[in-house]
């Protein structure tokens, strides 16, 4: 299928590795141009590297962290306007609901609620004056159906998409359209650090909990950021023109949610 948007403009944060990783691929697949974002700057440059070799766009690698204002100015200043935005950031730690710190939940909203609605702050007036746009927040499908360790997560993340579920509908008359992907068990090294916990917590090796998370989602396997990345790319088609505001949960069939 032509996802219609080759020549098109994005921003792709925390796309060095993982699920990132595979909106970049996927968009370049596309004919996406990449400004692509990550903290470290050798992982953030081979991947740029990789994308370019394998697709032939132009990708444009800014090592900052998306989190704080300056690294936000950084990526936009290079970026300039944008067709297309996916916002990304690494969750918060699991743990339990005694140890967390009003310092704790600030880190959380600041990386997962505030950075994503300051991005779309930045790029939204230009997709609206040019009647096309679309963003693609990266979020949990722990907004959907919460996880009781991922309370800091949890909390940021439905503050995000509360945002979303207003804001989208106040630009859509413009052709631009926000929604949410929400990933559930992917092979990333998020999930890695979920099986450690659970692995630490459970007395058991970190391939039994695995094998044991994998147990419990339908097709018995966890997704590829591969799989993810094409579901954002079509998020981000002009086919996706009448999609607004939702929350799609890419979970393998995990959450048995029926509305």
């Amino acid at each position: 299928m032509d996802l219609g948007i080759k020549g098109r403009k994005a921003i792709v944060c925390a796309g060095s590795k993982g699920l990132g990783r595979g909106c970049a691929m996927a968009l370049a697949q596309a004919g996406v141009e990449i400004v692509l974002n990550a903290r470290g700057a050798d992982a953030l440059a081979a991947t740029a590297n990789e994308i370019m070799a394998a697709t032939g766009v132009t990708v444009t690698p800014v090592a900052a962290d998306i989190t704080t204002p300056e690294g936000r100015a950084a990526v936009l200043s290079e970026a300039g306007e944008v067709d297309i935005l996916v916002t990304n950031a690494g969750g918060p730690p699991p743990g339990n609901w005694r140890d967390w710190s009003r310092d704790d939940f600030i880190a959380a909203l600041d990386a997962n609620m505030l950075a994503p609605i300051a991005m779309m702050q930045a790029v939204l007036p230009a997709m609206i004056e040019q009647r096309w746009g679309r963003v693609v927040n990266i979020t949990s499908q722990s907004v959907r159906a919460p996880i009781a360790q991922l309370g800091l997560s949890n909390s940021a993340r439905s503050g995000l998409t509360g945002f979303v579920a207003g804001t989208s509908r106040q630009v859509a008359e413009y052709g631009v359209n926000i929604n949410n992907l929400l990933p559930g068990l992917h092979a990333t090294d998020r999930a890695v650090s979920l099986d450690t916990a659970a692995a630490k917590t459970k007395g058991i090796s970190v391939e039994e909990a695995k094998a044991q998370r994998e147990a419990t989602i339908p097709v018995r396997r966890y997704g590829t950021p591969e799989e993810f990345g094409a579901t954002c790319a079509f998020m981000c088609s002009v086919h996706a023109g009448f999609m607004v505001g939702q929350n799609v949960m890419l979970d393998g069939g995990l959450n048995n949610i029926s509305i």
